[in-house]
């Protein structure tokens, strides 16, 4: 489809014709409910009730195949609401049908409901003849569900995000047994996760072992595994720190208990984030494009990996805008009348991909030095200066574009595709 917002609205509009048969299907965890109309609105046959299985999944064909026939209608255009991952075993079981498979809006949904029986009344029979509705007036979008490489890679994406927050949480509550059993324990080493300090931990974490234990003893349980790095002059530091420590002295069997729980798992999930992301490396260079999307400065893997996983694949999309309105980063403005309205963006859109996007830009600004220089021009021109969150968005969308061009193209990054000669030529008339 078009880029445009128009032309791909039209385009929408005009595929339901007199011949197209419309289903809409609202989704749940175990029983589904499925309505069907034509292109005017007007019901056609019965419901559809059917089971979240093989079996519910083939009445399902069957029954919007039966219509098709005795309707006489051409193709079929099935929709659904999306709820969570309910979905996704019918789209694919739907899609291996060759019945295509579109969405709308909740919003939409929620918004629309009472134009169907002037009702704010809600149940999924009504939902089913309300997400139809949607959809032959041109009110969906078409799923761009992963496949390949790009369906690995968001599963590892996804895996790799949540073991992260379990990691972090972790680290957190290792902070906190810190705080209550060894305060002091953060000056003797300030990296904990390093080789000694975890060694020490598990072996005397509490300063009484330290105390006991003694310098000389803890600094031969440090060589024989760590050669460089720690020496007597550490060894005497922690044990005068564990001598003068303030930290709770009650319970610390079940302290040590613990701290031991939370380095296994610590170990666990570091674990598990490094194997993911050595597969990670290894999808990336099957696919096209990555190596030309690396070489931008400021870019890293978990960017690349995290774009092209919510993204799927770049040849899909004939411009970067379709992608910015992906992500929900394109503008909105509230006017009306004499009254301008504030610009912003949508937030329609993929809300992992915006963060991801944003928390790749504002390192960019420092060591990308094209993006660097058009964020000091977006914040400082003499007209329509942008604030720095807003000219970071703007840095967003030329992100976007900038990907989009090195992984379809796969040509090398270089100036002209972040500032292109008419830009490089306004900063440097801007800077001199």
């Amino acid at each position: 489809m078009k880029y445009k917002m128009k032309q791909k609205q039209n385009q929408r509009i005009t595929r339901i014709s007199e011949k197209t048969l419309v289903v809409g299907a609202d989704i749940a965890k175990k029983i589904h409910v499925a309505r069907a109309v034509d292109f005017r609105g007007i019901e056609l046959g019965k419901d559809c009730v059917f089971h979240n299985d093989r079996e519910g999944l083939t009445k399902l064909a069957t029954w919007m195949k039966g219509l098709q026939e005795t309707h006489q209608k051409a193709d079929i255009v099935f929709g659904i609401e999306p709820t969570g991952h309910y979905w996704f075993p019918l789209a694919a079981f739907l899609e291996a049908q060759d019945i295509n498979v579109v969405i709308v809006n909740p919003h939409h949904v929620n918004k629309s409901k009472e134009l169907e029986d002037n009702s704010p009344t809600k149940s999924d029979y009504k939902d089913a003849k309300v997400i139809a509705d949607l959809i032959r007036n041109g009110k969906y979008s078409e799923p761009k569900l992963p496949t390949k490489e790009y369906a690995e890679l968001r599963i590892l994406m996804n895996f790799r995000e949540k073991v992260m927050v379990s990691l972090n949480q972790v680290k957190a509550r290792v902070h906190n047994w810190f705080d209550r059993y060894f305060p002091e324990y953060l000056s003797v080493f300030k990296d904990w996760e390093g080789k000694a300090s975890l060694m020490t931990m598990r072996q005397f974490p509490t300063p009484e072992e330290i105390v006991s234990t003694g310098a000389r003893d803890v600094l031969a349980h440090w060589k024989t595994e760590v050669k460089r790095g720690v020496g007597i002059k550490r060894a005497e530091k922690l044990l005068a720190t564990a001598e003068t420590s303030i930290g709770i002295s009650e319970g610390l069997r079940a302290a040590r208990i613990e701290l031991k729980g939370l380095l296994d798992q610590l170990e666990l999930f570091s674990k598990q984030v490094e194997t993911t992301m050595n597969q990670v490396m290894d999808l990336l260079d099957e696919i096209p494009g990555t190596e030309q999307m690396l070489n931008i400065p400021g870019v890293g893997a978990v960017t690349v990996a995290g774009f092209l996983a919510e993204v799927g694949d770049l040849s899909s999309y004939d411009h970067g805008q379709q992608i910015i309105r992906l992500a929900g980063l394109n503008l909105k403005e509230n006017s009306s009348g004499k009254r301008k309205g504030k610009t912003g963006i949508t937030k329609r859109g993929r809300s992992r991909l915006r963060a991801l996007l944003f928390r790749c830009v504002m390192p960019m600004v420092a060591k990308n030095k094209e993006f660097k220089a058009l964020h000091k021009y977006f914040t400082t021109r003499s007209q329509n200066p942008l604030k720095k969150k807003q000219s970071l968005i703007a840095l967003c969308g030329k992100l976007i574009r900038v990907l989009h061009t090195l992984g379809t193209k796969q040509r090398e990054y270089n100036a002209n595709d972040v500032l292109g000669p008419v830009r490089q030529a306004q900063l440097q008339q801007f800077a001199a």
